[in-house]
């Protein structure tokens, strides 16, 4: 068995990167994830990768569909005013139906906002940012280990559906140290075999093949129409193969919380804290954002009192599991907002006082 190391979640989910294969990267300096690009100035080119440093998100964004255009690995990162500048061009990506990689280590906003970590980026990785029809993957990790496998796996899912794949982490996960096992490194794809693995690539047909193009202006609402709906069944796949979920102890809670990322981990210890007082809870950790994990919410206890989502933002996962409930139970909000952190004992005692008015 590999040994552990221990590693800072940013330059994990780097490391986590390259040995998946990923050989460009672009991005710009934000905190709290600026480990990214520091570790991948340094260290991608060792991989025979290339690394750029853009004038600005804009730029990266752009950059990176240039380069998934051709056929590479693409890694993008950033934290949440950055990744509201990329928005435009992640509606793009998922246009022309491009894989790339990107990871968004939350921070507090609105705006500009703080340096903290925060989750009131939800809406903005799962609902889109950008204009039209399209859906962006979502992980939420909620340990540095999780994320590096995530970050392993994400671009296979990527090149899978020819689709972005957001990673979800706070500033608290891209900042923490923990011990981890490195994924091993996976060979790069060579030049001569991109033709071959995705045939939509431009790499130059040399008569050996139909030109390729890519293209995301339809003069022809009916030609766009039909477009849409010809890429659109890769995301009803999506619904039904990506979910992700843990459940802990939800058969028989008379509470369950709905939590992801590291305030997941947050509320494991308040309902250790609620259990010596005799209150039986559970949790949801949904591992996708998007499709979101519907059929978690089927493992209730058909008795429970009272489901409450603990989220660092003003309630917007919430939303996703009142759709999911149905109506079934009650459904309150715990939250902390700013870049503000949730603590256990503050968990359980606000879980009292809505079980007291229950």
């Amino acid at each position: 068995m590999r040994e552990k190391k221990l590693i800072k979640g940013n330059e994990a989910f780097a490391i986590a990167a390259i040995n998946a294969g990923c050989r460009y990267y672009f991005g710009y300096p934000i905190t709290p994830q600026n480990e990214i690009p520091e570790y991948m100035s340094r260290e991608l080119a060792k991989a025979a990768g290339a690394f750029i440093q853009a004038e600005s998100e804009l730029g990266a964004i752009n950059m990176a569909y240039g380069a998934a255009a051709a056929g590479g690995r693409v890694l993008l990162s950033s934290s949440s005013p950055g990744i509201a500048l990329m928005q435009e061009g992640i509606s793009l990506l998922c246009s022309v139906q491009l894989p790339v990689v990107l990871i968004n280590v939350m921070r507090g906003g609105p705006g500009i906002g703080s340096i903290q970590p925060a989750q009131a980026d939800y809406n903005q990785v799962t609902k889109g940012g950008g204009n039209g029809d399209y859906h962006c993957i979502v992980y939420a990790p909620n340990s540095i280990q999780e994320a590096m496998d995530m970050i392993y796996n994400a671009f296979d899912i990527a090149d899978e559906y020819r689709n972005p794949v957001i990673i979800a982490a706070d500033g608290m996960l891209g900042q923490m140290m923990e011990p981890v096992i490195v994924p091993s490194m996976k060979e790069a794809v060579k030049e001569k075999d991109i033709p071959l693995i995705k045939p939509y690539a431009l790499t130059g047909h040399k008569n050996q093949r139909e030109r390729n193009a890519i293209n995301s202006v339809w003069l022809k609402q009916d030609l766009l129409e039909d477009y849409i709906n010809e890429y659109w069944p890769k995301y009803e796949k999506a619904e039904k193969e990506l979910p992700e979920y843990v459940n802990t102890k939800v058969k028989d809670a008379e509470v369950v919380f709905v939590a992801y990322g590291s305030t997941s981990r947050i509320v494991l210890e308040a309902m250790d804290l609620l259990a010596e007082d005799g209150i039986r809870a559970g949790l949801i950790r949904p591992k996708t954002l998007w499709p979101f994990p519907n059929k978690a919410f089927e493992e209730i206890n058909p008795k429970a009192a009272h489901v409450i989502t603990v989220e660092l933002s003003k309630g917007q996962l919430i939303n996703d599991v009142k759709l999911a409930i149905e109506g079934r139970y009650p459904v309150s909000l715990i939250n902390r907002v700013g870049g503000m952190l949730l603590d256990p004992i503050e968990i359980a005692d606000r879980t009292k006082k809505i079980l007291e008015v229950e």
